[in-house]
C-alpha cells in the first residue's frame, strides 16, 4: 500500500496533533463551530445558535423532571411486578408511580419566579417539558395498569378464598388436584384450576 501523507496545512484541526516546531504549547480551548472564525471566546458550543442553547437536556437537580422519570421507573416496574404474579410490590410501585405522575405534572420548577403570570408546572420548563410530560403521563399510565393488576389478583384472592385455602393446605398432589371442586365452571376457573 502506498504511503498516504497528507500535506501538512496551517489550518490542520487535529487535536491531538504536537505543535509545529518553535511554538509554545498552548492551553486546552473547546473547539470552534467549524465556521473558521476561530471561535469568539464566548463559549458557544457547536449545538447553540444566535446565543441560544440546542435542545433543552434533562437536569436532574430539577425535582420535576426527576419525579417524571421516577414515575415512569416506579409504573413501568409496578406493571411488570404485578404481571409475574407480586402484587403487594406492584401495588406499591404503582403508588408511587401515582404519587410521582401527578406531582410532576402539577409541581413548581425549582426556578420559579413569584409573578402571578408566570407559567406553572411542567410549563414554565419550556422546551424541555415535553420529553418530562411524556415520562409523566406515561408513568401514571402504568401505574394504573400495575394498580389494577394488583387489586385484581387480590379480588381473585377474596373471591376464591376457599379454593385458595385448600391448595395452600393440601399436603399432596391428589389432595391439591380436589381443590379444582371449589373453582366455578367459566374462564377463571380454567385459569386458576391445578394442573397435574
Amino acid at each position: 500500500m502506498p504511503d498516504r501523507r497528507q500535506p501538512d496545512s496551517p489550518t490542520d484541526d487535529n487535536p491531538y496533533a504536537a505543535p509545529p516546531e518553535g511554538r509554545p504549547d498552548q492551553p486546552w480551548q473547546p473547539r470552534s463551530g467549524g465556521d473558521g472564525d476561530g471561535g469568539n471566546g464566548d463559549g458557544n458550543g457547536p449545538g447553540d445558535s444566535g446565543g441560544q442553547r440546542g435542545p433543552a437536556r434533562w437536569d436532574p437537580t430539577d425535582p420535576i423532571q426527576r419525579r417524571a422519570r421516577y414515575a415512569l421507573l416506579a409504573g413501568m416496574w409496578g406493571f411488570f411486578f404485578g404481571i409475574f404474579g407480586i402484587p403487594s410490590v406492584g401495588l406499591l410501585l404503582g403508588a408511587l408511580a401515582l404519587y410521582w405522575g401527578i406531582s410532576a405534572l402539577r409541581g413548581k420548577p425549582a426556578a420559579a419566579t413569584g409573578e402571578p403570570g408566570a407559567p406553572k408546572g411542567l410549563d414554565a420548563l419550556g422546551p424541555a417539558a415535553r420529553p418530562q410530560r411524556t415520562a409523566a403521563v406515561s408513568g401514571l399510565v402504568t401505574a394504573s395498569l400495575a394498580i389494577l393488576l394488583a387489586m385484581s389478583s387480590y379480588a381473585l384472592q377474596l373471591a376464591y378464598k376457599d379454593f385458595y385455602v385448600c391448595r395452600d393446605d393440601a399436603l399432596t398432589k391428589s389432595a391439591e388436584l380436589q381443590c379444582n371442586s371449589l373453582l366455578p365452571d367459566n374462564v377463571v376457573g380454567d385459569v386458576l384450576k391445578v394442573r397435574l
